[in-house]
């Protein structure tokens, strides 16, 4: 197509991402109290575990007057981003594909689905392995003379920044999957890095984790780590693969192999 037949299809797909989104945040707008309350679902386990010096589990509290607005448009916006996200990746899909070989259509749509899988893992990971532990640990620092006062929006922001930062965590097979493809990485690269890897891990999870506490830093490192050799498996696979059609192709062409396969 022309150029300009170019940007008409591109102002077409943006409007139809956006419409999916208003439409998506408008209905999760409707149950923007709902999901608040699934959210306080861990920090209300956790409270029960202090219940003894915490007494009963606290209603929601603000400390602003437009706080519980905010919070629920904060809310309903980012539930409408993944309620509207696989039609705005398909109007993406939509303006990219034709553009691509068949081959690589195949492995885009095999890269999105697996890389909302591992988002989506990583998210429920946090949210039913993490989140309990993690407000059991801060919710310890509570005594007699120091009780919490717990804000909705902090607790809303916290638990959001916990479930996207797993969510990304996850993403590292599809990242090195990618790296492997385009021969940046191999698997005998990443195998030498994965001492440093593990330590890098426990820093990672020392940041990205708001206490203190190894337990709940182990809980992000360790699945790292996990994640990490998985990848290497990948690699290995992905390289193997790819080497082999390289060859295929150098023979086909009647070309030397390259310096580090020659005897």
């Amino acid at each position: 197509m022309p150029f300009v037949q170019h940007l008409i299809e591109l102002r077409s797909r943006l409007r139809n991402a956006a419409i999916a989104f208003a439409v998506a945040f408008m209905a999760c707008w409707f149950f923007a109290t709902e999901i608040i309350d699934w959210l306080r679902v861990p920090s209300d386990a956790a409270w029960m575990h202090h219940a003894d010096k915490l007494g009963p589990i606290p209603i929601n509290t603000f400390n602003k007057l437009t706080e519980p607005f905010w919070v629920q448009m904060s809310v309903a916006m980012w539930a409408g981003v993944f309620v509207s996200s696989p039609f705005v990746f398909y109007q993406l899909w939509g303006f990219i594909a034709p553009g691509l070989y068949k081959r690589e259509r195949r492995i885009g749509v095999l890269f999105s689905f697996f890389s909302a899988v591992c988002f989506v893992s990583g998210a429920v990971f946090c949210y039913y392995v993490v989140l309990e532990q993690l407000y059991t640990y801060l919710l310890n620092y509570a005594t007699a003379d120091l009780q919490p006062n717990l804000s909705i929006s902090e607790y809303v922001d916290l638990t959001r920044s916990m479930l996207l930062a797993f969510g990304a965590v996850f993403e590292m097979p599809m990242l090195i999957f990618f790296l492997s493809m385009v021969g940046v990485v191999d698997h005998k690269k990443l195998w030498k890095f994965n001492r440093w890897f593990v330590v890098i891990a426990f820093v990672v999870g020392a940041i990205l984790t708001p206490s203190p506490d190894p337990i709940t830093q182990l809980m992000m490192a360790l699945p790292m780590i996990v994640l990490y050799n998985f990848s290497i498996v990948i690699s290995w696979m992905v390289t193997r693969n790819r080497v082999k059609r390289e060859a295929a192709a150098r023979a086909r062409d009647g070309a030397p192999p390259p310096p580090d396969e020659r005897p």
